[in-house]
């Protein structure tokens, strides 16, 4: 059985370097992954590319032969998709039934909130197997100013109703957040979308003339009681093996690992089935189940109040590994050199 992520937010949000972090870990972790690009206006793709939606149509294509701007060219692409979907099908086929893929999603906000090609294509993607789960990315400088965090609740919101997925919430960026200024509240008022009524005076202070309007707004997203975040440094490794457990928990993903991994005799069935249809006795990144590690405060420490103590620290350490690494390479190619002069014994003087 094939997994995925579909993977959207708006424009700049991280969505494609989130997608080529991910295909790093999951490549040094010995996971299967693809990635599929669906943004036919991305030409600079920085990840290795399984399925590029350019080979089938460009948004540069579709605004030339219809007259059309930007945002109306997108929309035309993501309906040429939907009815070519057969062209999507047969290359994901392609893949295999083990695949786990990432589909990256154009950053136009209405694909994910009002025009239905998209949630058709994804509904379609359902009936042929594939166990999707949503992941939204969202900046995280948003969170330094009330109006915008409440805009970046309802948008999020809307995604989740429409796209009708598992849904995964992210503030991305999280790394930098610090460089936008101090936060009103602590980072997990924000994370875990606590009484939203404490954003009131603010909210009030930089537009008076909208309170009403604001606390109807608060007043549906606290209703619905849906959203809340998890966080990505999308350069951190802990921060992205953190989010991948949320991801594997939401889909119900458990890897087993190929019968050829090195593990203690016994815990690796040994025969020719697919992944899929092995035990799994020794999973490698089984993450499905189990209590969640990590937790917002310790994020917080990190990337906003102790950055700096915390980014000191990490180079101490990559330094330290370094030079580890340097004299371990150094001490083998002196035992290769002996062994050299070993095999070729000592040669008899004239």
């Amino acid at each position: 059985m094939p997994f995925g992520e579909i993977v959207c937010g708006a424009p700049g949000s991280g969505k494609s370097t989130y997608c080529y972090g991910k295909y790093q870990l999951f490549t040094a972790l010995e996971r299967p992954i693809s990635v599929v690009n669906l943004d036919p206006a991305n030409d600079n793709i920085p990840y290795p590319c399984a399925i590029d939606i350019a080979s089938l149509i460009t948004l540069q294509d579709a605004m030339d032969t219809h007259g059309l701007g930007p945002n109306g060219g997108m929309l035309y692409c993501m309906e040429y998709l939907e009815v070519n979907l057969d062209w999507l099908e047969a290359r994901l086929n392609e893949l295999g039934p083990d695949a786990y893929v990432l589909f990256d999603i154009p950053g136009q906000v209405e694909l994910g909130t009002i025009h239905a090609s998209l949630k058709r294509i994804i509904q379609r993607l359902t009936k042929i197997g594939f166990r999707l789960a949503a992941v939204h990315l969202c900046d995280a400088h948003h969170v330094t100013d009330p109006a915008k965090y409440v805009s970046v609740l309802l948008l999020s919101l809307r995604t989740m109703l429409q796209l009708e997925l598992p849904h995964i919430n992210v503030l991305s960026k999280i790394d930098i957040l610090s460089q936008y200024g101090d936060l009103d509240f602590n980072l997990d008022f924000y994370t875990e979308v606590q009484d939203l009524s404490y954003l009131e005076d603010a909210l009030n202070t930089t537009s008076p003339r909208f309170t009403a309007l604001n606390m109807a707004l608060i007043s549906v997203i606290e209703d619905y009681s849906l959203v809340g975040f998890e966080t990505l440094a999308v350069e951190d490794k802990n921060s992205m093996l953190h989010l991948s457990r949320a991801v594997d928990r939401a889909t119900g993903y458990i890897f087993v690992p190929p019968k050829d991994t090195p593990a203690p005799n016994g815990t690796i069935d040994s025969n020719s089935a697919p992944a899929s249809a092995r035990p799994n006795l020794y999973p490698l990144f089984a993450t499905a189940a189990g209590p969640m590690a990590g937790n917002v405060r310790d994020i917080q420490e990190r990337w906003i109040d102790a950055k700096e103590e915390y980014d000191a620290f990490e180079k101490r350490e990559w330094r330290r590994e370094g030079e580890l690494l340097r004299d371990q390479a150094a001490r083998e190619g002196e035992k290769v050199n002996k062994g050299k002069l070993k095999a070729g014994g000592i040669r008899e003087r004239k």
